[in-house]
């Protein structure tokens, strides 16, 4: 093959239009964990309701992001919560996935639930150019269910877990109020693509009509 035809194959910066972004739970093994693809003009605003959607969460707390030692987040609802003494808050609608830069493996954290401080890792895997150009995000890969709203972080989901599937004796009524508490069917290692793909890629419907 010439050199001329594999520059040809070969996409330029302008030809990207996406960026594959791999999404984790930290601090719970085995790994909860999700793969989205992204449009290049997806903000944090909108990340913020796209890993809502891919990890199965109700957006009930308040949320932030770490990036590079600043926080963003919504300005106005994160200010209110915050002293004098602590860091600015920026505007998450004033950043976009092209901001990024474009070698891959660019990482940067969500934080969800202050109480539970649910803490994930964002890494920016790729860019990808996209024929159509992809006008909304989806989830192309994925594994096991996020954890319940409101268990009490990593500490309070493991316990939570062992009263479930191991408990001890005299933990029966536990057990039970536990299962009830989470829906009666939850299972940790359940993860359903295209269910979760319809999650994502309507998350900005309302955000955007």
């Amino acid at each position: 093959m010439s050199e001329d035809a594999d520059d040809r194959r070969r996409p330029s910066f302008r030809d990207f239009n996406a960026v594959q972004v791999h999404l984790s739970l930290d601090g719970i093994e085995p790994r909860i964990w999700r793969r989205l693809i992204v449009p290049l003009d997806t903000t944090l605003a909108d990340m913020h309701r796209i890993i809502q959607a891919a990890m199965g969460w109700k957006d009930a707390h308040l949320h932030e992001f770490e990036v590079g030692g600043l926080t963003y987040g919504d300005t106005w609802s994160l200010s209110a919560e915050r002293t004098d003494d602590e860091a600015r808050v920026y505007d998450a609608q004033e950043v976009r996935m092209r901001d990024f830069s474009r070698e891959p493996g660019v990482t940067f954290t969500y934080v969800y639930g202050f109480g539970d401080n649910w803490r994930h890792t964002v890494t920016l895997e790729k860019l990808v150019a996209a024929t159509p150009a992809p006008k909304k995000p989806s989830c192309i890969d994925g594994a096991r269910c996020c954890p319940p709203e409101d268990v009490g972080g990593t500490s309070g989901y493991f316990e939570f877990l062992r009263v479930l599937l191991a408990p001890e004796l005299g933990e029966v009524d536990e057990q039970r109020r536990m299962k009830r508490w989470s829906g009666g069917r939850f299972n940790p290692e359940m993860f359903g693509l295209a269910k979760t793909d319809k999650a994502v890629r309507n998350a900005l419907r309302r955000a955007r009509s």
